[in-house]
């Protein structure tokens, strides 16, 4: 580097440079790391190498790539497509010499992977912490895994330290070969068996004799389950027992284990629980921080209600897809303090009323809210939109109101006014949302008369803080509203209010499906540097104006999501493009003007795409694709079915 009279300009101390970088988000580092090779080594710098994977398939390219990572102190490794070819044992055969005392965490999802090479690699891996083995029934099909002496001391002196294993969706997973393995890893703080082929009911050895205990070859017993959980309570803190067909007596049985004190439990899908088996859970483990009871089917709001008398330490819940929950003991679990994260996502009784009576009626000890999941809980309305955002517009990071079909304008603007950390915003599929609720401009509409008193409602205006619990403007479904004129755009850069550019922190955007808005609104509104994830698919009014402000404006996007979108065309990806240099998913199905140009200029401006969609676009060819196949290194997958202009009804019919 030279200053302006041509001389050598001296660089800055490597601790300058690393504490410059410090202020930049994750992806702004990984920009600044290809200036030069300083601003590389600083981005290298330990305090910035946290939580990192390393992610990779078993290729010969890959050999080089673990050579690399002898520098590092430590390292997260996930590496998929192993199978029992000479690659994949040469590539583990080099993890083990290269990196093993320097490898934290071990995934091999997708693998094939034989016993005897990953117990050549087990007894390198000195400072495991982590061991995903999910899915890898070739390991366990045969039942003989560490059936030998000898591989168990050696493993276990390698994995003494292990602390969280994975053996989810596991078909093959017996007593025997689960005993081989934990007895490897006596300090187990997190376990997961999420999918795996439990007995509950039925134990083939329960009439042994007296004194004697066998361990099945074919399945895993919940007296086992219940054998490693009472050897290893003084350690274990989370369980994964979701998608299994456990009871409410074996819930009762895991939960009454002497010393166990869970701080997590994950039981998803459990479809035969009852709303007694979680009061009892509660009673025996009060400590619990995290409980997921999402798509249990059988709940009702009794575990509501149990969860917020027993969990006054709670942080996370998940009552996803409980569709029998009403709001009964919504607010009372409201005013536990220490909740962070709801999900009531899929549950279809819920409006938020009661909601919004505990958090109005708990203060000071109420929940201060960071994530909330509504989707799909078509009884919340503009008013506990409102009122939710005005009491949590301290605390709220991540908002999901996706097929909330009847949130309007109204919501949009108390989100923009009170929300103003929301980092996450999800509205896709609220198909009342126009231009007006983006641009924080509400119709200026009369209500109309009251159905049973007659009275008309207030006219409303640009200026939203002064609005109050109103019934809101009725809008039939069908009817389009009022087009922003030119004129109304030249008042909203002259007095924004309420729109959604007052969310600066925003990193995640999805307006899918939103069919009433149009270029008006995504042109002067979607101007958010920082934001990462957008979808505008299946908006039909909106053309390459808005691709091209997204483009300028939205610099920092991985992820863009246009799918049926007709008025899209080559035209505006032409200008975008050359802007979004960090994009990695893209997603243009169904836009029919798009052509094989579109991805010319992906394989010039876009090097680091790994995700690209032209399913059903009439006029992309399959020459086109292979080409982008063969010319983005980092591409993983092409959808393209049906392109070409192929007839899908003579398709449908083969």
């Amino acid at each position: 580097m030279e200053d302006s009279d041509g001389e050598e300009a001296p660089e800055l101390p490597q601790e300058i440079i690393v504490y410059i970088l410090s202020f930049l988000h994750a992806s702004d580092r990984k920009e600044a790391s290809l200036v030069c090779h300083s601003w590389y080594t600083a981005s290298q710098d330990l305090r910035f190498q946290k939580n990192v994977t390393y992610s990779f398939p078993a290729s010969a390219s890959s050999l080089e790539l673990v050579r690399g990572l002898v520098g590092k102190s430590r390292c997260s490794l996930r590496i998929s497509q192993l199978d029992g070819f000479s690659i994949s044992r040469s590539l583990l055969l080099e993890v083990g010499v290269s990196l093993g005392s320097r490898v934290e965490s071990l995934a091999l999802p997708g693998s094939s992977i034989t016993e005897a090479s990953l117990l050549a690699l087990l007894p390198r891996l000195t400072s495991l912490r982590r061991l995903d083995l999910r899915g890898l029934d070739s390991l366990f099909m045969s039942g003989a895994f560490l059936s030998r002496e000898e591989h168990r001391q050696q493993v276990r002196s390698a994995l003494s330290g292990l602390k969280d294993l994975d053996l989810s969706d596991l078909r093959y997973l017996s007593d025997l070969t689960f005993n081989r393995l934990t007895c490897c890893t006596p300090h187990l703080r997190r376990l997961s068996l999420a999918g795996c082929h439990i007995a509950f009911e039925f134990d083939p050895y329960r009439v042994c004799p007296v004194g004697v205990v066998k361990d099945s070859s074919a399945l895993l017993s919940l007296r086992n389950l219940k054998r490693l959980l009472t050897e290893q309570r003084s350690t274990m803190k989370v369980l994964d027992i979701s998608r299994t067909s456990i009871t409410p007596e074996s819930l009762r049985t895991i939960a009454q284990v002497q010393g166990l004190v869970l701080e997590e439990l994950y039981l998803q899908g459990c479809k035969e629980l009852t709303d007694y088996s979680v009061e009892i859970l509660v009673k025996h483990q009060p400590g619990l921080l995290k409980l997921d009871i999402s798509g249990c089917t059988e709940l009702t709001s009794r575990s509501v209600e149990a969860v917020a008398r027993g969990l006054k330490s709670l942080t996370h819940l998940s009552l996803s897809r409980d569709w029998r929950i009403t709001e009964k003991g919504l607010a009372d679990l409201l005013s536990v303090s220490s909740l962070t994260s709801l999900d009531l996502s899929e549950c279809p009784h819920i409006s938020g009323t009661e909601m919004v009576k505990g958090l109005k009626g708990s203060k000071p000890s109420r929940a201060n809210l960071e994530m909330l999941n509504l989707k799909s809980c078509t009884y919340v309305r503009d008013l506990a939109v409102f009122s939710l955002t005005q009491l949590l517009g301290d605390s709220l990071r991540e908002l999901d109101l996706t097929s909330c079909v009847n949130v309007t304008d109204l919501s949009v603007c108390a989100i923009a006014t009170s929300l103003q950390k929301l980092v996450v915003l999800r509205l896709g599929w609220c198909k009342e949302i126009t231009d007006w609720g983006l641009l924080g401009m509400v119709q200026k509409t009369q209500s109309e008369p009251d159905d049973e008193t007659g009275d008309r409602g207030p006219s409303f205006t640009r200026t939203f803080g002064n609005m109050g619990f109103f019934k809101p403007p009725r809008m039939p479904f069908e009817e389009r509203p009022k087009m922003v004129t030119q004129d109304e755009l030249q008042q909203f850069k002259q007095k924004a209010g309420a729109s959604l550019l007052a969310l600066k922190r925003l990193r995640e955007l999805d307006l899918s499906a939103c069919a009433k808005l149009t270029d008006s609104s995504i042109t002067q509104v979607i101007r958010h540097p920082e934001l990462q994830c957008l979808s505008l698919s299946m908006l039909p009014d909106i053309t390459d104006a808005s691709l091209v402000s997204v483009g300028r404006f939205c610099r920092s996007l991985t992820s863009l999501a246009l799918s049926q979108c007709p008025g899209i065309t080559d035209r505006g990806v032409a200008q975008a493009v050359p802007h979004l240099h960090r994009l990695q998913h893209l997603h243009l199905s169904c836009c029919n003007n798009i052509t094989d140009r579109s991805l010319f200029l992906l394989m010039q401006n876009c090097k680091r795409l790994k995700t690209v969609d032209v399913s059903m676009c009439k006029n992309i060819s399959i020459r086109a694709v292979d080409l982008l196949q063969s010319q983005l290194p980092f591409l993983e997958n092409v959808h393209h079915k049906y392109i070409g202009g192929v007839d899908l009804t003579l398709t449908e019919g083969l």
